[in-house]
């Protein structure tokens, strides 16, 4: 029986999403690609094994669009032999794409795959393809017809139907932020972070190594101080349950990123002389609520865990994605899970979210975890627009 086995994941630094920002001289094709040589040079293997290059991008439109896996692969310097495809499941694109190349290995049509995702977003920024109330098409509308909602306010819907208080949300992102420093520190996170050369506003040239989105000067006053960024008068009136908790804080990060995965068949891995991390063994998918729209995670998890014959206290390490903290709260209430084994080096609340690549850090994170306390198995798992979500086991070799 085929499986698929994790050779290496790396990523780029996160860099803060807005003009300024770490690596925001860069272009999105020129930062995968940067990925995407560290990936094979770390394997040391011949580029044109490669059979797939599997790419997850959200904002496909202006230095994102024209299948900007393709782009990078050959801006990489890959053979021009070695195809690419570049795919939008929204914030679980990358995990996506890791989940097709392990099923595409497990059913024989690779051997050996890159997986992996990329967002610039101080480049192309967020809501530059969304659909709005006038182009959703009639049947939609007719389903729909108040439309669907930012995913703040679903954020607030959730933090509202899971009784989840503002001082309960700041402190989980203050604890986000102690993880994500602390496990820089002692130089967990940096296992997988490659060096990205960029320019700074000089023409200069530099060297970005850390993520920018951990605040050591944070504290809970502060978080506390914030005023809550998604209140409106329309979605009150609409929503009345809301009490506008959620803020900047406590949400996501706005972010550029990349990273990416070396995937191969066991067997396969082992005649190149390739050590695998572990096994990708389980998947599962879901749709929910799209005007919750970020709680299929816990049907996902639960379904994913159903497949696998595992209860919650047999996973050693979740990584669940903190678009909001509202979100992984109403999680760990539904799921049971012990919130020590969640987010062990902080979450996208400290870290970012760079949308098509936040679940390459997710795998990341995961894996060192896993490596470090000597863990056997793990979940990741990502709310999406529209109301789904993945969830992906693997197995620590």
């Amino acid at each position: 029986m085929r499986r698929a086995v994790i050779i290496d994941v790396v990523r780029s630094p996160f860099g803060r999403g807005r003009p300024g920002g770490a690596l925001s001289a860069l272009h999105p094709v020129d930062l995968y690609a940067s990925v995407l040589k560290a990936l094979i040079r770390r394997a040391g293997i011949d580029p044109a094994l490669i059979e797939d290059v599997i790419t997850g991008c959200v904002i496909q439109v202006a230095e994102q669009a024209g299948n900007i896996g393709r782009q990078a692969a050959l801006a990489a310097g890959f053979p021009e032999s070695v195809p690419a495809v570049t795919l939008d499941r929204k914030c679980g694109s990358a995990q996506q794409a890791f989940d097709f190349a392990a099923q595409g290995v497990v059913a024989g049509a690779y051997d050996v795959v890159i997986a992996g995702g990329v967002e610039m977003m101080s480049v192309v920024p967020m809501r530059l393809n969304r659909m709005g109330k006038d182009n959703e098409g009639p049947a939609f509308h007719s389903r729909y017809p108040q439309g669907l909602v930012r995913q703040g306010v679903s954020a607030e819907l959730i933090a509202a139907r899971w009784s989840i208080g503002r001082e309960t949300m700041d402190r989980f992102a203050l604890e986000s932020h102690r993880r994500a420093i602390a496990a820089e520190e002692a130089g967990l996170t940096w296992r997988a972070i490659v060096p990205i050369e960029t320019r700074g506003g000089d023409g200069a040239a530099r060297i970005v190594e850390t993520d920018e989105g951990p605040r050591r000067d944070t504290s809970l006053e502060k978080l506390t101080g914030l005023k809550p960024a998604f209140e409106d008068a329309e979605m009150a009136a609409r929503f009345p349950q809301i009490r506008w908790s959620v803020t900047a804080g406590n949400s996501s990060q706005v972010t550029d990123g990349a990273a990416a995965a070396l995937i191969a068949e066991e067997g396969m891995a082992r005649k190149l002389g390739l050590k695998p991390r572990a096994a990708i063994t389980h998947f599962a998918l879901t749709g929910d609520d799209p005007i919750l729209m970020l709680t299929a995670i816990v049907p996902a998890t639960q379904k994913l865990l159903r497949r696998a014959g595992l209860d919650v206290d047999r996973i050693d390490a979740f990584e669940v994605n903190e678009a909001f903290a509202s979100v992984v709260l109403a999680w760990l209430k539904e799921t049971g899970a012990d919130p020590e084994r969640v987010n062990a080096y902080g979450g996208a609340i400290a870290l970012g979210h760079p949308v098509g690549a936040s679940g390459g850090r997710l795998l990341a994170n995961l894996l060192t975890r896993l490596e470090e306390t000597g863990g056997r198995y793990g979940v990741q798992t990502m709310c999406e627009s529209g109301g789904m979500a993945n969830a992906t086991l693997i197995e620590r070799l």
